[in-house]
């Protein structure tokens, strides 16, 4: 597989604001994916970002495997971090999540109590690559649409400061990648939950790793989703029976095509099961 690059302007800018802002904010809240947490971080803005205060939230986790989230979560915890995961579309989860920047923030406002100053807002910076929860998370906690979401990787093009309280205020970014993958696995990873445009990658590769990857750790979720579907056969064989049982056909035969993009779009949106495709 060829080295994948993604690196629109907007998202090289956005990385020099990061870092020119650092020096503004208390605490970083980092959002990763819950089927994807080691694909889904990126290691430019984490090395950036390393010495400040951290709150690490799992996304996505109505996707994802409950088991292994919380697996992730206590890895995270083992590595001194805060971890949490999250439902952004629970109003119980997202005042979790402010319950936990409040109380990373405590140091500093003790600091100004102890010299006779009024405590300061807390400055949260919200770091995290394309479509993993952003903006959403903004407007919850804020209770009002002050970021616009948009379910299309790198949408969120500027930098701004939402006052959340006179205790919190947030500070969003867009969505940022890595200049370029040269793991293939990780570029895979972020195609198959809808990171990056899923055209960077062949439709068959994709949906062939995969179908092996469910096939080796769900394979019931295949068999219900597609009528006892025979898993002894190959993979084309496979396709050709979910295009025959689905009746996607064209001129040739079965669709098989269509099978590929309609099996793709079935693991990213959850109707194939709760995944996870990284796992401790």
């Amino acid at each position: 597989m060829k080295q994948i690059h993604w690196y629109p302007g907007h998202m090289k800018k956005a990385q020099i604001e990061v870092q020119e802002r650092l020096k503004l904010v208390d605490v970083i809240v980092e959002l990763l994916d819950a089927r994807i947490p080691v694909s889904s971080r990126n290691e430019i803005l984490y090395k950036i970002t390393k010495d400040k205060l951290r709150l690490v939230v799992l996304t996505k986790t109505d996707l994802a495997d409950q088991k292994e989230t919380q697996k992730w979560i206590n890895s995270f915890k083992n590595q001194g971090f805060s971890a949490i995961f999250a439902d952004l579309n629970n109003p119980n989860d997202v005042k979790n999540i402010i319950k936990e920047v409040e109380k990373l923030g405590e140091n500093k406002n003790q600091k100004y109590i102890a010299k006779g100053m009024k405590p300061q807002p807390v400055r949260a910076m919200i770091i995290g690559i394309p479509n993993v929860g952003k903006s959403t998370l903004i407007n919850k906690i804020s209770g009002r649409h002050a970021a616009s979401v948009q379910n299309k990787p790198g949408h969120t093009k500027a930098q701004q400061w939402i006052k959340v309280s006179n205790k919190f205020e947030l500070l969003d970014t867009p969505g940022i990648l890595p200049p370029s993958y040269d793991e293939p696995k990780k570029a895979v990873n972020l195609a198959l939950v809808g990171s990056v445009n899923a055209e960077i990658l062949p439709n068959e590769e994709l949906a062939k790793q995969a179908f092996d990857y469910v096939k080796e750790n769900y394979p019931d979720y295949l068999k219900t989703r597609f009528e006892y579907l025979d898993l002894n056969k190959d993979d084309d064989a496979c396709f050709e029976e979910i295009a025959y049982k689905r009746g996607y056909f064209s001129k040739g035969g079965q669709d098989i095509e269509k099978a590929y993009k309609v099996f793709l779009n079935e693991v990213k949106n959850g109707l194939l099961g709760k995944i996870t495709f990284e796992r401790i």
